[in-house]
């Protein structure tokens, strides 16, 4: 899921032959779960169709202050426009519209409604290059930056002149991959490393049997996807699971053992600011794992056990300056296990998981916790789906992590 998922977008189109590029770009705002409502210059008609935006955004394309169809009987209110979108985009954005925008000029729909917006405002320049060279446009340039709008930088290329320099308009992926990382910068994980373990671990007894739990991996997902969504860079070291990754930036490390998983997670832990133990990891693995199936051969059968390393107790051995969070789920005396878990392998708060509360534990959709801090503090919270409880979770660390 990308940071635009559920934002409003502002598309203002201007007449400029890049303007065939806003299909595509619409496209992409769609596919990252923005909301897209799109505003023309009457002149960007003769590039680029209405019916084309209108289809795509599914919403109605404004190009005057009043519906041609209705004979001006009826007024597009830019002001409403523009205190709806969370963020505006002008691309293209030719040397003529840079020149209304930096002059505060409104001869046209877009142009009002830039100047009622109250949501930050991206400009993606585009013009030939001598144009894009020359002094006035640099003028505009600084003065909307300035003005707190954001340049999307041209890029060079072959333009429609037939010359080739810079001011050809950035491509519609390179456009929503610029917003996107700077609104990355304001979130509040931003520039933080995050490892996250979850899934179970299965400790093979031979090539077609193992050792495992009914852990499904879904608190770890979503821990993973909420990380990522306050602006983490994100490792996520899963056991055996069907879920795919949730965020295309997240970084996936699938594993099978506990070992396999201790190997991973010690190695990536020294880089990183916060990790989250959320992994059901198996506490014994088979002495031995034979190389062939076990054939019945009797009524019962041995099996010896070994113990696994005990990964959050290595990384909290470890731990420096990074912030350690484990999970813990009890069957009884569940607030005295998990303080002593806590306290056992240095964390700096616990989630307990009780499966005495209907919701809770494995293979559910939901869960219900409470956190223990170090300083003995506690934190409970009602039932709720895993995504809103990994949400808690972020906050609490988010808190911890400004403290």
């Amino acid at each position: 899921m990308s940071v635009l998922s559920g934002k409003k977008i502002l598309l203002g189109v201007t007449a400029g032959i890049a303007a065939y590029k806003t299909a595509f770009l619409v496209r992409l705002f769609i596919k990252a779960g923005a909301q897209v409502k799109v505003i023309m210059t009457p002149a960007a008609k003769e590039f680029v169709t209405p019916l084309t935006l209108s289809t795509l955004s599914k919403n109605e394309v404004v190009s005057s202050f009043t519906k041609e169809e209705d004979h001006g009987n009826q007024w597009n209110n830019h002001v409403e426009l523009g205190l709806w979108a969370d963020y505006m985009i002008i691309a293209p954005a030719t040397a003529n519209t840079l020149s209304k925008m930096a002059g505060g000029h409104s001869d046209n729909f877009l142009m009002a409604t830039y100047l009622s917006a109250k949501c930050p405002v991206f400009f993606a320049p585009a013009m030939d290059l001598d144009m894009y060279k020359h002094p006035s446009t640099k003028e505009n340039f600084a003065k909307l930056i300035s003005f707190g709008n954001v340049m999307i930088p041209a890029t060079s290329g072959e333009l429609a002149s037939g010359l080739t320099g810079e001011g050809r308009m950035a491509e519609p992926e390179d456009i929503v991959a610029f917003i996107e990382d700077h609104l990355i910068k304001d979130l509040p994980l931003y520039n933080k490393k995050v490892l996250i373990t979850a899934g179970p671990t299965y400790e093979a007894i031979d090539p077609v049997r193992f050792i495992g739990n009914h852990s499904s991996g879904k608190m770890g997902f979503e821990l993973a996807a909420a990380a990522h969504d306050a602006g983490a860079d994100v490792i996520l070291i899963s056991g055996p699971t069907h879920l795919e990754k949730p965020r295309e930036r997240i970084k996936l490390v699938r594993v099978q053992s506990a070992r396999e998983m201790f190997e991973a997670a010690t190695k990536a832990f020294p880089e990183v600011d916060i990790a989250i133990a959320s992994a059901a990891v198996s506490d014994y693995r088979p002495k031995i794992s034979a190389d062939q199936k076990i054939k019945k051969t009797g009524e019962t059968m041995q099996l010896e056990l070994v113990k696994n390393p005990d990964i959050l107790a290595a990384l909290g051995e470890a731990k420096k300056d990074q912030l350690l969070v484990g999970f813990a789920l009890e069957t009884e005396n569940e607030e005295e296990n998990a303080a002593g878990k806590l306290k056992r392998k240095n964390l700096d708060f616990i989630v307990l998981n009780s499966l005495n509360d209907k919701g809770a534990g494995f293979k559910s959709n939901t869960n219900k916790i409470k956190i223990l801090f170090r300083n003995g503090a506690g934190k409970n919270f009602d039932l709720k789906t895993k995504k809103e409880v990994a949400a808690d979770i972020l906050n609490e660390i988010i808190i911890l992590s400004n403290a």
